[in-house]
This record gives structure tokens, C-alpha cells and sequence, in this order.
């Protein structure tokens, strides 16, 4: 399985890709950023979306993982985050890819092992998970969080066993 994880941004799109390996192991492919110039929102809108189906069709994954939007302070912010996020799940749909959603609490505790972790640790727990020479750019560190994270919860899914469904014959009463 090969995981896209997008962290969406007004200016910054971080995206990261990882396979999850037979054995469940998890191996760094790329990661980067889609960076959005000032100009029109439509421009910009473009821009992630063009970026996010180029590193699609580059890389070929099977799912795209994406960060939830939460409220934040600035509502105007978190309606432009909300804009590009949609461009870049767009991106995904139109490349028929299975998409998942995770809250920033739930991509910190998959990667960090704390829901509040800073910038800088999950820089460091990225680095440490995919065994990366270098920390990677925030952006990208939390856009491969987010595919860890979903490495993560897809391998667990896959573990668990199996049970027959069974169906109980609803008696309706004469």
C-alpha cells in the first residue's frame, strides 16, 4: 500500500508519500511541498490542486491521507485552509484514490505518541520512524505523520480477524 499524506495549507501544502511494506514496515518515498504564490484565490486553489495530482500521478498511490480542519482563532484562516484542503482532496478524487481523514490530535498521537506534540517533535519522530538522514521541512514532517498515521490505523484494520457476519431474521409479530 502506498500512502499520500497531505498537510493543506493557504500558502504551504506539505505532502508525503510512504509504502507500507509486507511485514507492516513503513519506507520513506518522497516528500515536499506545494508552494502557493499570492494572487487570486482561484489561482491558488489551482495551484494546490495541479500540485497535488502532479505528485499523484508521479508517484503513483493507492490512498491519500488528509489532516481535518479545526477552528481555529481566525475564522478566515481556517476558511482558506478549508479552500485548499478541498483542492487537494479534489486532486485525489479525480485520481480514484481511497481517502482518509485524521484530526491533527490523531496524526500527533500516531507519530508522536502524544496528541499536543510540537513542531519540532514530530519533525523528530519522522525522522526517527522513516530512519531519514535529515529531519524533513515541517510541512512535509507533518504531511508524513499524517501518512503514518494512516499506515498505522490501515495495518491494525488489516490485523484484526474476521468475523462471519450474522444476521438475525426479524420476526414481525402476526
Amino acid at each position: 500500500m502506498r500512502i499520500l499524506g497531505i498537510d493543506p495549507g493557504s500558502r504551504v501544502t506539505g505532502f508525503g508519500v510512504v509504502q507500507v511494506l509486507r511485514n507492516g514496515r513503513i519506507e520513506y518515498i518522497a516528500s515536499g511541498c506545494v508552494r502557493v504564490p499570492q494572487g487570486e484565490l482561484a489561482d491558488r486553489l489551482k495551484t494546490v490542486y495541479d500540485g497535488v495530482t502532479e505528485i499523484i500521478k508521479t508517484y503513483q498511490p493507492t490512498m491519500l491521507a488528509i489532516e481535518k480542519v479545526f477552528m481555529a482563532k481566525n475564522a478566515d484562516s481556517a476558511l482558506k485552509l478549508g479552500q485548499a484542503r478541498g483542492a487537494a482532496i479534489l486532486a485525489g478524487a479525480n485520481q480514484m484514490l481511497d481517502i482518509a481523514e485524521y484530526t491533527a490530535l490523531q496524526i500527533k498521537r500516531a507519530a508522536v505518541g502524544k496528541g499536543h506534540a510540537g513542531k519540532q517533535q514530530v519533525q523528530h519522530m519522522v525522522k526517527a520512524l522513516l530512519g531519514l538522514s535529515a529531519a524533513p521541512q515541517a510541512d512535509a514532517a507533518d504531511a508524513l505523520a499524517c501518512a503514518i498515521c494512516h499506515a498505522h490505523h490501515a495495518v491494525g484494520l488489516q490485523s484484526l480477524p474476521r468475523r462471519p457476519s450474522r444476521r438475525r431474521r426479524m420476526r414481525l409479530p402476526l
